[in-house]
């Protein structure tokens, strides 16, 4: 007489899916979290080098149509890091965190993506314009942040917070539209093939 192997339970059916809907997404976050954070800190390190080169970062360089408001120094200073850093992430997320055969050309990719990172640099520019602007109500205190020595300077916290903040955003535009379309040819690749083969890890 045989016996039949017990029926999964439900609650483990829905652990195995939440794993397999979710799990690799989770992966993709963490490994993106890890390139951005190597990117993160050539931001602030390009942001430390042309503040020593010209240390006065709040200087006024346009006036934006006749307000109050100005395009100062600093913004000139996250441009030049933002450039930098976002060539660097996304080669490093291109070989690594969505690596996959089906890749298109380098250049192909590279421009969705630094659309997608203009997005994240605008959140990032505007929180960090704040953290520095002494109107602002989120302000960074002048009397700690005084600039009396690298740790207390205004300018890298306020650029180290507004990257910060503005990762999630990237992520989420860097795996639904640029690597879009590598997912894409994943799956008709493993449709063609009849294998159960997944973007290398």
């Amino acid at each position: 007489m045989t016996t039949r192997p017990p029926a999964p339970s439900a609650s483990g059916t829905h652990q195995k899916s939440f794993a397999a809907t979710y799990g690799h997404t989770i992966r993709q976050f963490f490994k993106f979290g890890l390139v951005g954070g190597s990117g993160v800190l050539v931001n602030l390190l390009v942001v430390i080098i042309c503040k020593k080169i010209y240390p006065h970062y709040e200087m006024a360089l346009l006036n934006l149509f006749g307000t109050r408001w100005s395009i100062r120094l600093y913004h000139l200073y996250a441009t030049v890091a933002f450039l930098i850093a976002n060539t660097w992430n996304y080669q490093l997320n291109r070989m690594w965190t969505f690596r996959s055969r089906h890749h298109g050309g380098w250049w192909r990719g590279f421009f969705p993506f630094l659309a997608a990172g203009l997005a994240a640099f605008v959140v990032n520019v505007i929180v960090q314009t704040l953290m520095i602007n002494p109107t602002s109500p989120i302000a960074l205190p002048r009397d700690v942040f005084d600039d009396s020595n690298g740790f207390r300077t205004l300018l890298y916290w306020a650029t180290l917070i507004g990257t910060l903040v503005a990762t999630p955003f990237n992520f989420v535009l860097s795996k639904l539209w640029v690597f879009a379309g590598v997912r894409a040819k994943n799956v008709r690749a493993k449709q063609s093939d009849g294998t159960d083969e997944r973007p290398a890890e």
